[in-house]
């Protein structure tokens, strides 16, 4: 007995049969139940042994998580998994580097577990090449923009960067700030590091600020060591700067320390500006001021828009969601 004689019996597809007894979302209640209803009448059995090697897909999802000391990432991955445990699917966390390629790595992952979904925390656009056509289930990328990107199945969920960094050295320039230096990531590797500089860069010069990026622009990796070397490097360079904006609140913490060992006061010498809202930044002295990201509600969003995909064939969208500053004590007026 085998599933061509199921076809024949009730006149569907083998694979329409298949995915009826493999408990695929995507077949309808009506063909769902014939098929069960036949396969019992016919005693029919599925070998899980031979499931388990030819399935099309498994019932996992996929996450891909870009960065292993991302703080803001570990957040919402625990957002997800709560939301994913709700559901009848089981969730499967990747963690890779956060200058690594997600997007060959998903590739990969997808060929050897067969996910009906993927979710990516953290992505660049340019890895998104011709061959992640290769991935034919629905795809959603977390805190990175990928409206621009011509590939029909890949959603995405963030925030606007680029008007986060305006809006956060608009906010130094309002404090009375006018030598500003800024710790980001690699530009490069890094679209939201990128967007986040391009920003800083607008307010900087719509207000004619005395500003040079070889001198007050360090791209390292978004950890609280590299936000201390970078924080070292700027002071040893000799630029006297009152206030330091950087890309993470990971950063803006090893700023912090460097700052101190410095010698150098937080907000009273140097005011300090992250970017996350990590719960961590109220418990600091003094707490920190950074650009908020809606952690959970992104990851909400990603997940209902990847659900939406799988079992509704939803088409891909693009959605920002809001931010907003809390200006807490490492800020002061000049």
């Amino acid at each position: 007995m085998t599933i061509k004689d199921i076809a024949a019996r009730t006149g569907y597809a083998v694979g329409t049969v298949s995915r009826a007894l493999n408990n695929h979302p995507n077949v309808s209640p009506k063909a769902r139940a014939a098929i069960q209803q036949a396969a019992a009448e016919m005693g029919f059995e599925l070998n899980v042994n031979a499931k388990q090697l030819k399935q099309t897909h498994s019932n996992t999802i996929l996450m891909v998580v870009k960065g292993t000391r991302n703080e803001l990432f570990g957040e919402m991955v625990e957002k997800i998994q709560q939301l994913i445990s709700e559901t009848r699917y089981q969730l499967v966390v990747d963690y890779m580097d956060e200058d690594a390629n997600e997007a060959a790595r998903a590739i990969k992952l997808c060929r050897e577990k067969k996910p009906l979904g993927v979710l990516f925390l953290g992505g660049v656009n340019e890895n998104f090449t011709e061959d992640f056509r290769a991935v034919d289930v629905p795809c959603v990328v977390a805190t990175n923009d990928a409206s621009a990107l011509p590939l029909a199945n890949l959603s995405s969920v963030t925030i606007d960067d680029r008007e986060a960094g305006r809006q956060a050295v608009e906010t130094l320039i309002s404090l009375g700030h006018r030598r500003i230096a800024i710790v980001g990531g690699d530009r490069r590797l890094s679209d939201t590091s990128r967007l986040r500089y391009e920003g800083c860069l607008q307010a900087i010069q719509a207000h004619g600020l005395d500003f040079d990026p070889a001198r007050d622009y360090q791209g390292v990796r978004y950890s609280y060591r590299d936000g201390y070397r970078a924080t070292k490097a700027l002071l040893a360079a000799g630029r006297e700067f009152t206030a330091l904006f950087t890309c993470a609140d990971v950063m803006a913490i090893g700023a912090i320390r460097a700052l101190g060992d410095a010698g150098k006061r937080v907000p009273e010498d140097v005011s300090v500006l992250g970017v996350d809202g990590l719960p961590i930044g109220e418990y600091l002295v003094p707490r920190l001021a950074t650009v908020v990201q809606p952690a959970e509600e992104m990851a909400a969003r990603s997940v209902k828009i990847l659900l939406d995909g799988m079992e509704n064939g939803a088409p891909c969208r693009h959605e920002r969601v809001p931010f907003w500053i809390s200006c807490r004590e490492s800020v002061r007026k000049r």
